[in-house]
């Protein structure tokens, strides 16, 4: 394979690899502002719609091809990962763009930034790239992996932005943002060009103009990606709407099976959507079904459950609103469901969670399937920084010991220290 190749701006190299990941790295200190790699697929130039754009609020393209890994730290070092698949990636892409954006200040205060491609196989480095002449940036591309007479190469670009993820999406046929309100794409200015004898390949052509700005509209947690910021997709004012509803499947072994189908059925079966909180003032308690304890809007918790629903319904469901107007107040929110009545366990459930913020895309999970005897299922926890809100998919089945409450169980779990007393709705 050779030796790596440290690259200067402008030229590029082979990649004699079946999937590579893709690290950004940097130096984190003091002041240092956080930096997020993401990557564009493109076809001539732009992307199709916004699935093409893969980031930290939606990590997996949907071809598998290009996955967001999130980010490791070691010591003072930082780095945010992407794995590229070539054998996945769609005969329509002929370029990935690797980008970074800077969160909290610019590039000039970002020591160390670089981007390594490695082998995924075998952990051997390809290339690498490292630009130090970033200042009022906040988002840059880093580099393209190109296809050229039916190979992959890498090409090191730094180009800077100084309009941030946004700025930089736009100029590929992505708004986040309404259209109308998103201010043209600027380029910060570049030092000059390298020599020519320098390059070794012609710089890449102008991005063609914007045909049609698209818009992120859902934000899908896994296990390999479980958390996103509401902070960065603008979902933190206005009201966050909670959603569980669920469909039970039964196999039956009469006429049904006989036909060779499986019968769907709704059983009698009553799934409790309930939130324990922690204010910032220390104040603990739950909001539930039970006690009748369905919480506030317009004051503290700033938590509501909206009503008890026992079909599991799309369009209805359980529904549970947390007021974010109110966010400096609240510390973590833990969502949980349990069953109250009509099964032992949470097997066979199909169950979705859907977070609607009032501002920003949707963020949604599926729970995976229910091997052990749970009736307590921790969902989703939204914690608070101070500056940021997390929401973290937690998809967590826990089995109460015997004459304990689902209720203790899951704050046992999670540590909220609080006191319970039986209770009925």
């Amino acid at each position: 394979m050779g030796a790596s190749m440290t690259m200067q701006k402008g030229t590029n190299v082979g990649v004699p690899a079946r999937a590579v990941r893709v690290e950004l790295g940097w130096h984190t200190s003091p002041g240092t502002p956080d930096v997020d790699a993401s990557a564009l697929l493109l076809v001539s130039g732009k992307v199709r719609s916004d699935a093409d754009f893969v980031f930290y609020n939606q990590p997996v393209h949907g071809s598998g091809a290009v996955r967001h890994e999130g980010k490791r730290t070691a010591g003072g070092a930082v780095t945010d990962s992407l794995t590229v698949d070539f054998a996945r990636i769609e005969p329509a892409i002929d370029r990935v763009v690797i980008a970074a954006s800077a969160d909290g200040g610019t590039f000039g205060r970002v020591t160390g930034l670089h981007v390594r491609i490695v082998d995924q196989v075998n952990g051997s480095e390809i290339a690498r790239f490292d630009t130090a002449d970033a200042t009022v940036e906040t988002a840059f591309i880093l580099g393209e992996l190109y296809l050229r007479q039916g190979a992959w190469k890498f090409r090191a670009v730094g180009q800077g932005y100084d309009t941030g993820l946004e700025g930089l999406a736009t100029d590929f046929g992505i708004s986040v943002d309404e259209p109308q309100q998103s201010p043209p794409p600027r380029r910060a200015p570049q030092p000059p060009a390298p020599p020519a004898a320098a390059r070794t390949a012609p710089a890449p052509p102008p991005v063609p103009p914007v045909v049609q700005a698209v818009r992120l509209t859902k934000v899908t947690l896994t296990k390999d990606a479980p958390s996103v910021s509401l902070s960065k997709q603008g979902g933190t004012s206005g009201a966050l709407r909670v959603n569980l509803n669920w469909e039970v499947r039964k196999q039956f072994k009469g006429w049904g099976a006989k036909l060779g189908r499986a019968v769907a059925v709704h059983a009698d079966l009553d799934l409790d959507l309930c939130a324990l909180y922690e204010l910032t003032d220390g104040r603990k308690g739950v909001v539930q079904a039970l006690g009748n304890a369905f919480g506030s809007l317009r004051q503290p918790p700033y938590i509501h459950l909206d009503g008890d629903d026992r079909t599991g319904a799309v369009s209805t469901g359980e529904n549970l609103t947390v007021n974010l107007d109110h966010k400096d107040q609240l510390r973590r929110v833990l969502i949980f469901v349990t069953i109250y009545e009509g099964a032992r366990s949470f097997a066979d459930l199909h169950a979705t969670v859907t977070l609607q913020p009032q501002n920003g895309a949707a963020i949604d999970f599926s729970l995976d399937e229910c091997t052990v005897p749970s009736t307590v299922c921790a969902l989703a926890l939204i914690t608070s920084d101070g500056r940021d809100l997390t929401v973290q998919r937690e998809a967590r089945y826990l089995v109460p010991q015997r004459g304990v409450s689902p209720q203790r169980t899951i704050d046992a779990a999670y540590g909220w220290g609080m006191n319970w007393t039986p209770g009925r709705k």
